[in-house]
């Protein structure tokens, strides 16, 4: 596949969020592809709200996108030692979509955070909740980028050498899982 469709997911809302520009980067790195970041701002899960009102159209078009994606790329903050509420709120409510679009998906996992962990932790439990949605979770290299503050250059690519040797290394690695 010479063209893949990537999609990202930024466990972070905030515009100038350094998981963004972590995923940014990662898509530069990986190559030719058309991406995607999603839009994860959606109401709190409720089953009360799902029963009256059904699935929203908002989470139901997530779910298709990811569908349709050759692989996705998830890039949390470290919250109180796991991965932003926004993330595991966007994760139950795809669960709940029509479409089950995680099965056998290749995904790369990544965390950005000010902590000299670089969310370490928060990526972890990451992990734990993509478990029962099987999805191809690549195993390494990790990422996880500390001090994301004093990570990215004015024009927002990372700075340090071993990340962006990981980071290139990652998504050669995802490359190959899209063609398995």
């Amino acid at each position: 596949m010479t063209h893949p469709k990537l999609v990202g997911i930024s466990g972070s809302l905030r515009k100038g969020s350094h998981n963004r520009l972590l995923l940014a980067e990662a898509v530069r790195l990986f190559g030719d592809a058309d991406y995607t970041e999603l839009d994860i701002n959606l109401p709190l899960y409720n089953g009360d709200d799902e029963e009256a009102d059904g699935v929203p159209a908002a989470v139901e078009a997530l779910a298709r996108q990811i569908a349709d994606a050759d692989a996705v790329l998830i890039s949390t903050p470290e919250y109180n030692k796991g991965p932003s509420g926004v993330l595991k709120n966007a994760l139950d409510w795809i669960s709940r979509a029509q479409v089950k679009p995680w099965g056998d998906k290749p995904v790369a996992v990544m965390s950005a955070a000010a902590g000299r962990a670089g969310g370490e932790r928060a990526q972890m439990v990451l992990r734990g909740f993509m478990v029962p949605f099987r999805p191809r979770i690549l195993q390494g290299p990790e990422i996880h980028l500390a001090a994301s503050y004093e990570a990215f250059d004015d024009a927002g690519q990372l700075t340090g050498e071993m990340y962006i040797k990981d980071l290139t290394d990652l998504m050669t690695a995802l490359r190959a899982d899209i063609t398995r």
